[in-house]
């Protein structure tokens, strides 16, 4: 079961931290990604972390922004964002899978959305 929260309402330039809490599953065994799903659009891919070797990969609209980390002691995944923009302005969503892949279909388990509100 995966748990997300520390969404909320931000002005733009401003700042959140997102977590994603694990229980009954190990994050070491994977990789532990973040989508986005704005009104009327795909969810997207905006960061995963592969928790074998610690690569990370980002989406390139949040590259330099955001910061994608892990606390295995924790068994939590954390997105740093950083010089928000309204475009930003989403649900977002953590999820595990065998390894980091831009597609929603790769991931085994979802957690619930935390919504994100950058303000202009």
């Amino acid at each position: 079961q995966l748990q997300a929260f520390g969404g909320g309402l931000v002005q733009a330039g401003g700042s959140l931290r997102l977590s994603c809490a694990g229980s009954g599953l190990i994050f070491d065994d994977y990789a532990i990604a973040w989508f986005r799903q704005a009104p009327g659009k795909e969810r997207e891919e905006v960061s995963c972390i592969s928790s074998s070797d610690g690569d990370t990969d980002y989406l390139d609209s949040v590259k330099g922004r955001f910061t994608i980390s892990s606390d295995a002691a924790k068994n939590t995944v954390y997105l740093q964002m950083n010089s928000l923009k309204p475009e930003d302005t989403a649900v977002y969503y953590c999820a595990t899978g065998g390894s980091c892949l831009t597609s929603p279909k790769g991931y085994d388990y979802w957690g619930e959305g935390t919504q994100v509100t950058v303000s202009s």
